[in-house]
């Protein structure tokens, strides 16, 4: 998709906006897992989420081909929305954000904060999505798809850090939703010309792009059942998934105890937040242990965008 000149020049654009986060071996993780784990904290960023770095690139890009003067539009969960809220204020450009009924009022606050209108519509992201683009017609508004080269190409960034800080790496958990994030890392991958597998994590509630991998064809659920937002999706995004196809080693679930465990065990081994879509490739890696043991495994921590209420509720553990 892209070769290594291109990444690196949207990474050094990417980094006047976005400073470069760690990536961390923590020892009680590791005692705990009993495995060799490098941390991609990307719940560092400022906004809280590794989607700032797509959002920087794709407005970049937007309003060098396009007329925006009547503003932008999307769908999301959360964290697609704050990239794109933030982005569209750097670049003056109005945005409107739809997210589905119920969704984290947290998020919602936070894109307003940064200028968008959220206006809440459907039940879940696809109806969400469906609606927007429907607006996006009505009021002349430019859409931005969940998925787009542009959006790879400036999260990309976090993979060439990944790469940069730790060499050998044998495989690399990351979670899917839409798919910008396993995308970028296979696309850095490739660039680089390295062999590190990379796994995609999803939630059982919401194995769309897992049953699609399986399949080698796109299939769509009716549901997406799960607390963990960032990966509850249930229509695969075509251009996404004939990446996915080609470069991911695997696609795994895990349910929604295992993520929950996961969320603590990054609170108390590395007294980090996680959230929900941000703690399955650590829930993932556990779950494969007997597979990662030896190797040298980096899971990415992809978000920390997680309501105060419901966090604590994890944390004390109501949820079991």
């Amino acid at each position: 998709m892209f070769n290594t000149g291109e990444l690196r020049e949207a990474a050094d654009f990417v980094h006047q906006y976005v400073a470069p986060t760690p990536t961390i071996q923590w020892p009680l993780l590791d005692r705990a897992t009993g495995l060799s784990l490098y941390v991609k904290h990307e719940n560092h960023t400022r906004l809280g989420a590794f989607k700032i770095r797509g959002g920087l690139t794709f407005c970049r890009y937007l309003g060098k081909s396009v007329d925006v003067n009547r503003g932008i539009i999307s769908a999301t969960r959360g964290n697609h929305g704050q990239s794109l809220a933030h982005a569209a204020s750097r670049f003056g450009m109005p945005a409107t954000i739809i997210v589905p009924h119920g969704n984290s009022v947290e998020k919602n606050a936070a894109m307003r904060a940064w200028g968008a209108e959220v206006i809440e519509h459907g039940h879940d992201f696809q109806e969400a999505a469906e609606y927007a683009k429907a607006l996006a017609t009505k009021e002349d508004l430019v859409m931005v798809p969940p998925f787009h080269r542009e959006l790879v190409r400036g999260v990309a960034s976090y993979g060439l850090e990944l790469f940069d800080a730790i060499s050998g790496l044998d495989r690399i958990y990351v979670p899917v939703g839409m798919g910008s994030g396993i995308c970028s890392l296979i696309t850095v991958r490739d660039a680089l010309g390295l062999k590190t597998e990379i796994t995609g994590v999803v939630a059982t509630g919401a194995d769309a792009i897992r049953q699609s991998f399986m399949a080698g064809e796109i299939i769509q659920t009716s549901t997406a059942n799960t607390f963990a937002d960032g990966v509850a999706c249930r229509s695969p995004d075509p251009g996404a998934f004939e990446i996915i196809k080609s470069g991911a080693a695997n696609i795994v679930a895990v349910d929604d105890e295992q993520i929950t465990d996961a969320m603590r065990l990054y609170f108390s081994s590395c007294h980090t937040i996680a959230e929900g879509a941000g703690a399955v490739p650590l829930a993932a890696a556990i779950a494969q242990r007997e597979s990662n043991i030896g190797k040298k495994v980096a899971v990415v921590l992809t978000g920390a965008n997680i309501d105060r209420a419901d966090f604590a509720r994890i944390l004390s553990g109501e949820n079991k």
